[in-house]
């Protein structure tokens, strides 16, 4: 019986991320060419053609300000799950209060590892690109798809495509 306490501890946290994970996941319409996904077709006089000239990151996601909540929840997390496992494993109140901190050490270094992932991937890029008939475009959009400034690219659908 003491054991399925740690195994619950386990399973509900690992439901949690995985919500949390799942929660993350996002779909942008309209980045596609009709119902397909990837740049628009090529060929003939390319009016929307032009030269990245500048790229500017809007917004990271996050602010610059250190956010602690990944490697405060991930060392409570890690904390409960270590001290369950070592209460169901030894008697010493030493090796208990060793597991707890090793535990937590662990779970803030996940949860921080986490979080940063989650908030460097919702980067917003402006790219600015002088068409070939002089005129001027800025789109905002998630991925540089190995855009870079001086890149040659087709403006198409509220994005920039390499060509």
């Amino acid at each position: 019986m003491a054991l399925r306490t740690p195994l619950r501890l386990i399973g509900a946290s690992a439901l949690l991320a995985a919500l949390a994970a799942t929660g993350c996941a996002t779909t942008s319409p309209g980045y596609g060419y009709g119902d397909s996904y990837g740049p628009p077709p090529t060929g003939g006089t390319c009016y929307d053609c032009g030269t990245v000239t500048r790229i500017e990151m809007v917004s990271s996601g996050g602010s610059s300000v250190p956010n602690a909540t990944g490697a405060v929840l991930g060392g409570i997390v890690g904390a409960a799950a270590a001290r369950e496992i070592a209460d169901d494993r030894t008697d010493s109140e030493g090796r208990k209060n060793t597991a707890t901190v090793a535990g937590a050490v662990a779970g803030a270094v996940a949860g921080n590892a986490i979080q940063n992932r989650v908030q460097s991937n919702n980067a917003t890029y402006n790219v600015h690109v002088r068409l070939t008939d002089g005129r001027t475009t800025v789109v905002s959009q998630s991925d540089l798809g190995g855009i870079r400034e001086g890149s040659y690219v087709r403006v198409y659908n509220g994005r920039a495509w390499l060509r």
